[in-house]
């Protein structure tokens, strides 16, 4: 080979010896007036833009390949990578080993798992290691240290046992960080707090009280019918009838009461059966607290006693729904002013609304009326009184100016879940606290042909009862019950079949 052909080759190695160095390219010196020169200045131009995009290739170079490239430095490399790889696989072991020991007196090790041995891992320390990742957080105060196992530590004078009052109280105050996250206890060890073992035990009953007080108030909210709003069931229930046509929509809530929550909807229709235009939902509240001393009104009525014992306090009001759906049917049947019962589901009754525009009918308490309308309304309320009694079969026992509204030139009696038949055993007892109310209401706005309760009662039951005082006639009452109970349990009296006699609307009970 001639000295031309070493000459290339050797400058041949010199540049392609490292696919990642540089080439070495020597510069040859210029003069100051080369320098300053415009066409040295653009030639120069052209010589980088040459250099990082050239211009042809030649294809008579040699490749690059496996070969012909120095792999020395790409051993480094890999090795150095691979240690890398192996201290980061450690350091995560380190932290497992961490964070399953803790500060138990028994510990496990990762050690036979380890990449890389102790002696050569020694550039690692535990600064490495990410609190964020472990237990411990350096910027809170230590937990005060534990007992051992003997009781005391020091000697002598200096001895120190568990019972101390220092001791005791710092623990107190560290144990405090296990109570419930919604209790705010502070910092109280940063500040070194110590509590005695009497505030400590007070502290901790207090605080598993009110959590388990809101955890039955968040049951209470969920699960039941609160003042002005319903719970998930109920919404739920209500979404279906709008869903199936029978309601267009749903308005807000325009009445409250112990039992109940009344909302005005739009009408829809029933299988190809139109609906009130105007419509009021009754929904019956499922907090069981409202009902507790109202279950006289359903326990010993002969149509639900026998099953009254057989269902558990929430399907109680689903019963208490269904009474006044039945009681609300009876009373269209015989003529009585009252809203027209629509559809019940479970604890809700859409029923006809009484009123007009969204604007409910004003109670007989709320409405000014003159004399003459004031006695008509009078004269209605008897006659309502004595058809609900002899044609009905029944008894409102709650009958007041608050359950009587005023529309369209007459009085709509409402709220009828709580009425009773005669032969309750209670039965003349409600009959003649209603006629006490309406006879007190209509003699105070001024109706002179109002009868007191005596006469009254006397006038809608039929009975010819004389007393001298409000005591004996009370007594001639509850006599009058005590021989009607007797007689309905020696003849074994039931309620009969609704199905059969009260024409009422349909029943819904499937979610």
């Amino acid at each position: 080979m001639d000295q031309v052909g070493i000459t290339v080759k050797e400058e041949t190695d010199s540049v392609w010896k490292s696919p990642w160095g540089a080439p070495n390219k020597m510069t040859s010196p210029c003069s100051l007036a080369d320098v300053m020169s415009e066409q040295l200045a653009k030639q120069l131009q052209l010589d980088e833009e040459n250099v990082g995009f050239p211009s042809n290739v030649d294809v008579n170079e040699p490749l690059i390949t496996g070969d012909n490239i120095d792999t020395a430095s790409d051993l480094m490399l890999a090795q150095m990578m691979q240690m890398e790889f192996d201290r980061e696989f450690d350091t995560q072991l380190r932290r497992e080993e961490k964070k399953l020991n803790g500060e138990s007196k028994v510990s496990v090790s990762f050690e036979n798992y380890r990449m890389v041995h102790p002696y050569d891992d020694s550039d690692s320390s535990e600064d490495e290691v990410d609190w964020q990742d472990t237990c411990h957080d350096p910027y809170r105060p230590d937990k005060p240290t534990t007992t051992p196992k003997k009781g005391f530590v020091g000697k002598g004078k200096n001895i120190t046992t568990k019972h101390d009052e220092v001791v005791c109280g710092r623990k107190n105050t560290a144990r405090m960080d296990n109570f419930a996250p919604e209790v705010q206890v502070g910092d109280g060890v940063g500040m070194d707090l110590k509590l005695s073992n009497q505030v400590f035990n007070a502290l901790k009953q207090h605080c598993y009280s009110e959590q388990r007080r809101s955890a039955r108030l968040h049951e209470k909210k969920e699960h039941s019918t609160a003042e002005q709003a319903v719970d998930p069931k109920t919404r739920l229930l209500m979404y279906k009838m709008v869903n199936a046509g029978t309601l267009e929509s749903i308005n807000g809530c325009f009445s409250t009461g112990k039992e109940s929550v009344v909302f005005h909807a739009k009408g829809g229709s029933i299988d190809d059966q139109a609906v009130p235009e105007e419509c009021a939902i009754k929904v019956f509240k499922t907090t069981l607290n409202e009902f507790k001393n109202r279950d006289k009104y359903i326990k010993d009525d002969y149509r639900f006693k026998d099953r009254f014992s057989k269902l558990n306090p929430r399907k109680i009001i689903r019963m208490w729904a269904e009474k006044e759906m039945h009681n609300l049917a009876r009373m269209q049947k015989a003529g009585i002013p009252c809203p027209e019962v629509v559809i019940l589901k479970k604890h809700i009754l859409v029923m006809s609304f009484i009123g007009e525009k969204q604007v409910p009918a004003p109670k007989l308490k709320e409405i000014k009326l003159s004399s003459e309308d004031m006695k008509q309304a009078y004269y209605q309320v008897l006659h309502m009184m004595q058809q609900l009694y002899q044609e009905c079969n029944l008894v409102h026992a709650d009958l007041s100016e608050y359950n009587m509204l005023w529309h369209d030139g007459k009085v709509w009696l409402i709220d009828v879940s709580q009425s009773v038949e005669p032969t309750h055993p209670h039965g003349l007892e409600f009959l003649f606290r209603d006629c006490r109310n309406v006879s007190s209401f209509f003699q105070k706005v001024g109706v002179s042909e109002a009868m007191n309760e005596h006469e009254l009662f006397n006038a809608v039951s039929g009975l010819n009862i004389t007393a001298d005082n409000e005591g004996e006639f009370i007594a001639q009452i509850e006599g009058l019950e005590k021989m009607n109970e007797d007689h309905v349990q020696k003849r074994g009296k039931k309620a009969p079949s609704y199905h059969s006699d009260d024409w009422g609307p349909p029943m819904t009970n499937s979610g």
